[in-house]
C-alpha cells in the first residue's frame, strides 16, 4: 500500500430532502440509502465506502438535522449530532438559493459546537445557470466560515470528482478500513426493508407522511438458493392509514409489493418472493419499545 493513502470518515447533514443519501448514492455507484420527496426519510446512520486508489471515503449518511417533536425525532437528532464530532470531515448540503431559513440557521449553530472541517456542497447545480451561485455563496459565506464551498449535482453526478478531491485534501494518512469490494456496513434485511418503505414513501399520497416503518418477519433462502422468500410488515399509526397502504382490493399494497421485489432482486441478484402485511400500532413513534424492535436502538448509536 502506498503511503500516502489517505482515509476518513466523512458525514453528510443538512435539511431533510436536500439530496444527501442521492449524492451518496452517485459517490458509491450503487442505491444503498433510499430517497424520496418525503422529509425523515433517512432514519438511520447508513455507513457506505469509497474506494480508489488515492485511498478511502467512510460516509455516514444521517437523518436531517431538525427541531424534535417526538421520540423518533429525538433519537434521530441525537444520530445526527453524535457524529459531528467523530467525524474527519462534515458536508453540509443546501439548495442553490439565497434564502437561509430557519432549518438551515439551526444547523449553523449546531455546527458552532463542533471543530470538524466543514465543506458546504450546493447541490442541484444543475437546476441554476453558475452566475446565479455566486449570491449562494455569498449568503452562506456570510453565516459560516467553511473550509471549502463546492457545487455539485447529485443527481447527475456534476462536479462529483471535483468534491471527492476536496474531500481527501482533509484527510490524513490512513489505513484501508474496508475491503476495497465493500460499499456498506449495512445489513441485507435492513436494506430490504428500507427498500419496501422507500417504495411506500414514493407510491402513498400526502395522507401517510413518515409516519410508516418496515419489519422484516422473515427472510430465508429456498434450498438451491435460487429463490429468497420474505415476509414483511408494513406498521401504521391508524386504521385509516391500513386501508390506505391497503387500497382498493389490496391493489396498493400489490404495486408497493411489486415496485419493491424488483430492486430487492437486483440488489440480492437472485428470485425474491416477497408477501407483505400492514399492522396498526398507534403512537409507535413515542415508544421506546416500538423503536427498538423497528430498528431504533438509542444503546446503539
Amino acid at each position: 500500500m502506498k503511503s500516502s493513502y489517505k482515509s476518513g470518515f466523512v458525514t453528510l447533514i443538512g435539511r431533510p430532502n436536500v439530496g444527501k443519501s442521492t449524492l451518496m448514492n452517485q459517490i458509491i455507484g450503487q442505491k444503498i440509502a433510499i430517497t424520496s420527496s418525503k422529509p425523515q426519510t433517512t432514519r438511520n446512520r447508513i455507513q457506505t465506502v469509497y474506494s480508489e486508489e488515492a485511498g478511502q471515503i467512510i460516509f455516514l449518511d444521517t437523518p436531517g438535522i431538525h427541531k424534535a417533536k417526538n421520540k423518533l425525532g429525538e433519537y434521530m437528532v441525537t444520530v445526527a449530532e453524535r457524529t459531528l464530532n467523530e467525524v474527519d470531515v462534515i458536508l453540509w448540503l443546501v439548495e442553490p438559493t439565497t434564502f437561509i431559513g430557519a432549518g438551515e440557521q439551526h444547523i449553523a449553530e449546531t455546527l458552532k459546537r463542533v471543530r470538524t472541517p466543514v465543506i458546504l456542497v450546493i447541490n442541484k447545480m444543475d437546476t441554476v445557470k453558475k452566475q446565479e451561485l455566486l449570491p449562494v455563496i455569498s449568503s452562506y459565506q456570510k453565516l459560516y466560515d467553511f473550509a471549502e464551498i463546492v457545487p455539485v449535482s447529485a443527481m447527475n453526478g456534476e462536479n462529483k470528482e471535483n468534491l471527492i478531491h476536496t474531500i481527501f485534501c482533509y484527510l490524513e494518512e490512513g489505513p484501508q478500513f474496508y475491503d476495497e469490494d465493500t460499499i456498506t456496513d449495512q445489513p441485507e434485511r435492513q436494506i430490504v426493508a428500507e427498500l419496501i418503505r422507500e417504495k411506500a414513501l414514493r407510491l402513498l399520497n400526502d395522507e401517510i407522511p413518515h409516519g410508516i416503518a418496515v419489519s422484516i418477519d422473515r427472510m430465508k433462502e429456498r434450498k438451491g438458493g435460487k429463490i429468497m422468500d420474505i415476509d414483511a410488515t408494513i406498521i401504521c399509526e391508524r386504521d385509516s392509514h391500513k386501508g390506505i397502504i391497503i387500497g382498493k382490493k389490496g391493489a396498493m399494497l400489490k404495486n408497493i409489493g411489486m415496485n419493491a421485489r424488483r430492486e430487492i432482486e437486483n440488489l440480492l441478484d437472485q428470485q425474491v418472493n416477497l408477501q407483505l402485511w400492514v399492522k396498526v400500532r398507534k403512537d409507535w413513534r413515542d415508544s421506546d419499545l416500538f423503536l427498538k424492535n423497528y430498528g431504533y436502538n438509542k444503546t446503539e448509536i
